[in-house]
């Protein structure tokens, strides 16, 4: 899935080059691509389960420089020597997306990293995850993440019932899906504040759409009044804007989850 917002990855390995193993559709707007070869032995894991690469995707005319987009790796299989990486897909739209659909085996795709920000914290007492379609590998892998006995919410916003996937939770663990077509901003907002609020310290990871994290900025820490070191917040796209653009914004105010000071 897309992170658009992440840094490049502290590397100074050279590229991996993978090879697409098999390829699924997990929804009408989601596609997963396992990808292998003899390229994963140099692949490095992480810990974290929001860990992510930089693709490196090559378009016309063939001297130009490779284009790169930020996704997350869903699971690592050490067994099978394969990573897969889940894809949002909206026709023709944009660069990754249209090469996971129709990417067959023996297809292959260079990578960096990986990188890593987030694993969900052991000594937390219960866990707070939201997000958008963009964020929902990276939820899942912490949900995988989790002990037997973790307590929290979940709560992921998609445009239709389709697109809703099962999830490997643990049974104290909540797992909500919002239907919005329209991605209104306040969504998630509206649905964390309005959680029933458990006791003890929370573990919170929340990322997708920059002007939903905004808004879940408010909720999390001028309403609820957390520190910053127990969340997680990231804006992975914006609403309206290219990828160039998007990128832009990150060195401006508009593009800044936190008011600069």
């Amino acid at each position: 899935m897309a992170i658009s917002s992440r840094t490049s990855p502290r590397t100074t390995r050279p590229s991996i080059e993978l090879e697409v193993v098999a390829t699924k559709t997990l929804s009408p707007h989601l596609v997963r691509v396992t990808f292998g070869g003899a390229g994963f032995a140099d692949f490095e894991d992480r810990v974290e389960t929001d860990k992510y690469v930089k693709l490196m995707f090559t378009t016309p005319p063939p001297e130009s420089r490779p284009v790169t987009r930020t996704y997350t790796i869903r699971r690592v299989d050490h067994v099978a020597h394969t990573l897969d990486v889940d894809f949002v897909v909206h026709g023709d739209e944009g660069l990754a997306g249209p090469w996971a659909a129709n990417a067959g085996p023996g297809a292959t795709l260079s990578l960096l990293g990986p990188g890593g920000g987030y694993a969900p914290n052991p000594d937390a007492e219960w866990y707070l995850l939201a997000g958008d379609l963009a964020a929902l590998p990276a939820i899942a892998a912490a949900l995988d993440a989790l002990p037997a006995d973790a307590v929290g919410i979940a709560y992921i916003e998609v445009s239709s019932e389709d697109a809703i996937l099962p999830l490997n939770a643990p049974d104290g663990v909540e797992v909500h899906w919002i239907i919005d077509p329209e991605h209104g901003v306040d969504q998630l907002a509206d649905a964390v504040r309005g959680a029933a609020w458990k006791e003890g310290r929370v573990d919170v990871f929340v990322h997708g759409e920059r002007e939903s994290m905004k808004s879940l900025r408010r909720v999390l820490f001028d309403e609820r009044g957390l520190e910053r070191a127990q969340v997680s917040i990231s804006g992975y796209w914006a609403r309206g804007r290219t990828e160039d653009r998007f990128q832009a914004e990150k060195r401006e105010p508009v593009g800044q989850i936190f008011t600069p000071a």
